[in-house]
């Protein structure tokens, strides 16, 4: 046994430093934290000191026990976790949970994992440092009790299952107003004045107006003071100027760069990078520093010498404007300058050229350009056409990269022909174009990023999980819109003649933008008007500042705790006991047949419009909303359109057809059949003919495309993509394959391909007990019994199970039998009974 364990939180990392170490070193993982708060009970002392109750999970107790064994025969135990706070609260979890001695237990942190930094870390440990510890479990229990208190006044005031947390309502809360900030915009249109000229040398110079027009009538007058007039260069102003590279990459840049020039979710970033450092290929990925070590610097120079010359070497350090930057010493960048890419997959591929390239320009020359701006003059109006342009005198670091924008309105500016000042030029066109003021963008989620840590609310670690939450909650969804046609108008003058006319443009798409659902607004009003503290923009941020005043201890994280929870639990219990239900309801009229409120609110289920309320005599009736409609675009012949629903359109081969609005959509019924319309399809519009289209594609979607085994294959798309579907069994049909003109030998090979990998993904089957055993993702496995199963970590070897221990394992995770309810019959017979008796008491006195 070797005399040394080190212990690091993910078996990727694990296996990497293996390589580095020698066998007197075992390298175990924790398979992240062995210990957390309870899931079934708030598990802080709140009524004391606020001392977390921590556990270890289910399936956390193998992982302890084998580290336990481990940590017992080796003469000295390496806690090897993260830099960060999660990674010194996992540190200290184990040396609490494993009883580790002081005297033979050492702390070591690196920021990459390379053969070097391990070295050099094992040559320098340090203790435990409990001010991070202390940091990270202040945000822990402060989030416990913001979730846990407010999440049971969501399900008693709003709806059930709904879910409250200090980072993620405040990033819902930025989302909602920024939906309204679009709802209540109101465009104005205005004329933009683009022209295009040329020099002698037919050279086209393209210029513009420094100012629009606000009325058609004002460009039209504009036009036509140009016709036979001419052009000359008023002034050129010529200007040296430099582009300096952005710094290296944080965790937040990282997102927002890999969000605008690789289109990946900040959750996917996450993931590839953190595949990267685990591989030994890029330092740590959870980091505000935008500082290189000495040593990367030294490393980027010798490649930028070797690979572009010495004149497009500049060495530079760069100072963070994050407020309260904590933890890791150095910026994202790789830990080999000289490795340009990596052979892995494509997207972790090109994550790592990102950072690359990012790094390596950050110690780069400036580029050198040369401004030129063209001043046109014309003899028949005083306004002055502009023209912009820029020439790369040197490219520094532009030669590798150059940093992304989320301005959807910036333009390039382009490269000028060698003008003179009075050179006459001549007017191939100029145009007046209708344009219309933008609403505010919706949030990308790499520009929610940008806006939180703006706000200094939350840090790199909270970002992708917060993001991911929202939407999993479904307060906040992906737009899916291309957008809306609107109709501008243009007009022309070319030679000397106006031409006006009426374009088509799209506006309002909000694809991959992160809005609201009715349920996030609802909730978001809510949280707003009862709990305005912990949803204070301010507030949170200064939290933050808490935890990092923590961590430096210049804080007592118990006091602040204290701090907190003493105004927040009375404003809790405030507000359930004395608040009213909050539905969003919005009166939208009358229905004109009896009198009655129509209203739209959230339902049970959902958005949903009512006629009539419940205290009437009659039962209130309820719609469902169709697609598009919202609680706050819902107009009131919308609302009554939909009562129209469901709507029978005719009869096909003897059943009537239907048409309505279901929880996933609207939909034809046809028999027992449901058939979804298409995308953006109004139920209201369906007519016979279009239903009976619906059905007979659906039927001819169902039908057989070839028996096999005396048994039908089907073919369909679903949202993995195309399958066909043969035995119950759904098999992926990759792009190697022409889905659409699959032979019938495609068809064998993906069936018993599928078969064949069904087979080899059973570990054990005992089939008399009706109990197998199969391989899972992520190298876990399964134990199924009809409707059980039960996930198995990936510490347990499998195949080495017994029947009798999966038995017992079953046994341990089947679902608990309740107790038979007593009737209530007897219950209020008793209530009654002691009620006589209580009156008869009180007569007798």
């Amino acid at each position: 046994m070797a005399k040394n364990l080190v212990i690091v939180e993910s078996p990727a990392k694990a296996k990497t430093i293996e390589k580095f170490l020698g066998k007197e070193y075992t390298v175990a993982s924790s398979f992240g934290h062995i210990a957390d708060l309870p899931a079934k009970e708030l598990g802080v002392d709140v009524e004391g000191d606020f001392k977390p109750k921590y556990i270890v999970s289910k399936d956390k107790k193998d992982v302890v026990k084998k580290l336990k064994d481990l940590s017992k025969k080796a003469e000295m135990i390496w806690l090897a976790s993260d830099e960060d706070r999660e990674g010194e609260a996992i540190a200290w979890h184990l040396a609490e949970e494993l009883n580790l001695e002081e005297s033979r237990t050492k702390r070591i942190v690196f920021h990459e994992i390379t053969k070097n930094a391990i070295l050099k870390a094992i040559e320098n440990p340090r203790k435990i440092d409990y001010n991070l510890v202390n940091a990270q479990q202040a945000r822990r229990v402060l989030d416990r009790l913001v979730g846990y208190e407010l999440s049971p006044v969501l399900w008693r005031k709003v709806k059930g299952g709904l879910s409250a947390g200090r980072v993620q309502s405040v990033s819902v809360r930025l989302i909602v107003e920024r939906e309204r900030e679009i709802i209540d915009f109101k465009p104005v249109a205005s004329y933009r004045i683009d022209a295009e000229f040329s020099n002698a040398e037919g050279k086209s110079i393209k210029a513009k107006l420094p100012k629009n027009f606000k009325t058609k009538k004002q460009a039209e007058d504009f036009l036509k003071a140009n016709i036979e007039a001419s052009h000359k260069v008023g002034d050129l102003i010529t200007k040296p100027a430099k582009k300096s590279p952005a710094p290296p990459f944080t965790t937040s840049t990282l997102q927002q760069e890999a969000s605008r020039k690789l289109y990946f979710s900040v959750s996917k970033t996450m993931t590839m990078a953190q595949r990267l450092y685990e591989a030994g290929l890029i330092t740590y990925m959870r980091t505000d520093s935008v500082n290189l070590s000495a040593e990367a610097q030294k490393g980027a120079k010798a490649e930028i010498v070797s690979a572009y010359g010495e004149e497009f070497s500049k060495a530079r350090q760069y100072k963070g404007k994050s407020k309260g930057a904590q933890e890791a010493h150095e910026a994202i960048r790789p830990t080999d300058f000289s490795r340009h890419t990596v052979n892995m997959d494509s997207d972790q591929q090109r994550l790592y050229e990102l950072i690359w390239k990012r790094a390596i320009a950050s110690q780069m020359s400036d580029a050198k350009l040369e401004r030129t701006q063209v001043r046109i003059e014309t003899n028949s109006h005083k306004e002055i056409f502009v023209a912009n342009g820029e020439v790369i005198k040197f490219e520094g670091f532009l030669k590798v990269y150059l940093e992304g924008s989320d301005d959807e309105d910036e333009e390039q500016e382009g490269i000028l022909p060698a003008l003179k000042v009075n050179e006459v030029l001549h007017r191939n066109f100029i145009s007046a174009t209708e344009r219309f003021t933008r609403p505010p963008s919706r949030y990308s989620e790499a520009a929610l990023v940008k806006k939180l840590e703006e706000l200094g609310i939350g840090r790199p670690s909270t970002y992708a999980p917060t993001i991911s939450t929202i939407q999993n909650r479904k307060y906040v969804e992906k737009g899916a819109k291309e957008g809306e046609e609107r109709n501008y108008t243009s007009l022309r003058l070319s030679g000397d003649v106006i031409k006006g006319s009426t374009l088509k443009e799209k506006v309002g798409s909000d694809k991959g933008k992160l809005i609201p659902t009715d349920v996030g607004m609802v909730v978001n009003d809510f949280l707003v008007n009862h709990f305005s503290t912990v949803l204070d923009y301010n507030f949170t941020a200064k939290v933050e500042q808490d935890f990092d005043d923590i961590a430096e201890g210049n804080e007592d994280w118990k006091e602040v705790m204290k701090e907190f929870y003493n105004e927040f639990h009375p404003r809790v219990q405030d507000v359930a006991e004395n608040a009213d239900r909050e539905v969003g309801e919005r009166i939208l009229g009358e229905d004109p047949e009896n009198g009655k409120p129509v209203s739209v609110r959230l339902g049970r289920f959902g958005p949903m419009v009512q006629i009539g309320s419940v205290e009437d005599e009659e039962k209130p009736k309820f719609a469902s909303l169709g697609p598009g409609q919202t609680l706050s675009n819902l107009t009131f012949e919308q609302a009554m359109d939909l009562f129209q629903l469901p709507k029978e359109v005719g009869e096909y081969k003897g059943e009537i057809l239907t048409v309505n609005n279901g929880r996933f959509g609207p939909y034809v019924k046809y028999g027992d059949k449901f058939v979804s319309l298409d995308k953006g399809e109004d139920p209201l519009d369906i007519s016979l003919e279009r239903a009976i289209e619906l059905v007979v594609a659906k039927e001819k979607a169902d039908a057989p495309i070839y028996m096999y085994e005396d048994l039908p294959v089907q073919k369909g798309t679903g949202r993995f993509g195309p399958f066909i579907k043969w035995n119950g069994m759904f098999i992926n049909v990759n792009k190697k394959y022409d889905f659409d003109n699959l032979s019938d030998e495609d068809i064998v090979h993906l069936i018993e391909e599928k078969k064949q990998k069904e087979i080899d993904k059973v570990i054990h089957n005992w089939e008399d007990e009706g109990i197998r055993v199969e391989k899972a993702r992520w190298g876990r496995s399964n134990v199924i019994k009809g409707k059980l199963k039960v996930e198995l970590p990936k510490t347990v070897d499998a195949s080495k199970l017994s029947l009798e221990e999966v038995k017992d394992i079953l046994e341990k995770n089947a679902p608990k039998k309740k107790a038979p309810k007593k009737k209530a019959a007897k219950k209020t017979t008793t209530k009654k009974n002691t009620s006589k008796k209580t009156a008869t008491t009180k007569k007798k006195k």
